[in-house]
């Protein structure tokens, strides 16, 4: 056969090696027939293209049996290496697809690592170890302005309470967070009977964020006169801990001084909330793919 010199392989060239190398495989003709659902003619013109193509005679068929020769053995070696670096290749790319990298703008409302199912803190874990290279930037602000933030696009997603939902927002449910009433070891409520607490007689600490029509409704059994305000849960938590005002805590945030007696819960059965959780992202705008892994980290949970 005239000699040959390949300058390009085709998708014609490759679908001549695969079928070369199922007929070695199989041990012939006949039997590459089965493997290969075409007809035997269809596999010896196949053969022959090839031949033609290569410019080497690459098996003896016949009577005598199917053998390969000597050319037709190292081509056969060859085919086995290319397949092989292509499969290597569609490997390598498509791992770029999954490796991730880039940046996770979240905007969190205060206190909220006490909680007992870490799914906020379990999510990062498992996004770092998707990507390692991905960049989390955390910003602990209040939750207007994590939505304000989510709506301008300089937060990818943020996690907040749950009281009214925007236009131009996705909300999604995380949680349920059960805030309860304290007073701290110092303050007079503290060894009372729950069912002698007056609670209009009390000074108390009335958050000065946002709030759900049902909270405000139980926040108004407070003395407003002479009480106390605080823009976050940690505010709260300082003035009730002085011993002259009582004031609603998340039940995970407050069990740290209940353990230790510094506060107790003033008849949790009737003096008690419970605040949603929620994921925000921006609608009609495609998330990235950082903030796509890690809310389904996140999501994944159930909670």
């Amino acid at each position: 056969m005239p000699k040959q010199h390949i300058n390009q392989l085709s998708d014609i060239d490759l679908r001549l090696l695969k079928i070369f190398k199922t007929i070695v495989e199989a041990g012939g003709f006949s039997a590459a027939e089965a493997v290969l659902n075409i007809s035997s003619a269809a596999i010896s013109t196949a053969v022959n293209d090839l031949e033609t193509r290569l410019g080497f005679c690459l098996c003896q068929r016949g009577r005598a049996g199917f053998s390969l020769t000597e050319e037709g053995a190292e081509i056969y070696q060859f085919i086995l290496q290319l397949l092989s670096s292509i499969e290597n290749f569609k490997t390598q790319v498509n791992g770029l697809h999954s490796e991730l990298k880039g940046e996770l703008n979240i905007g969190i409302t205060d206190n909220l690592v006490s909680m007992p199912n870490m799914h906020i803190t379990q999510a990062l874990g498992q996004l770092k170890d998707q990507g390692p290279d991905v960049v989390v930037n955390i910003r602990m602000i209040p939750p207007i302005d994590i939505e304000l933030a989510v709506f301008n696009g300089k937060l990818h997603v943020g996690i907040l309470p749950l009281f009214k939902k925007l236009k131009g927002l996705n909300y999604q449910d995380l949680y349920r967070e059960k805030s309860l009433l304290y007073c701290a070891k110092n303050h007079p409520l503290y060894h009372l009977e729950d069912s002698q607490v007056e609670l209009s007689c009390w000074n108390a600490v009335l958050p000065c964020y946002a709030q759900s029509a049902k909270i405000k409704k139980q926040l108004q059994q407070l003395k407003s006169e002479g009480s106390a305000s605080a823009t976050d849960r940690e505010g709260i938590a300082f003035l009730i801990l002085t011993g002259r005002y009582i004031g609603y805590l998340p039940d995970h945030f407050a069990k740290r001084w209940v353990a230790c007696g510094r506060l107790r819960a003033i008849n949790p059965e009737q003096f008690c909330y419970e605040t949603q959780m929620s994921v925000v992202t921006r609608k009609g705008v495609p998330l990235n793919p950082v903030t796509t892994a890690y809310l389904e980290h996140l999501l994944g949970h159930g909670a």
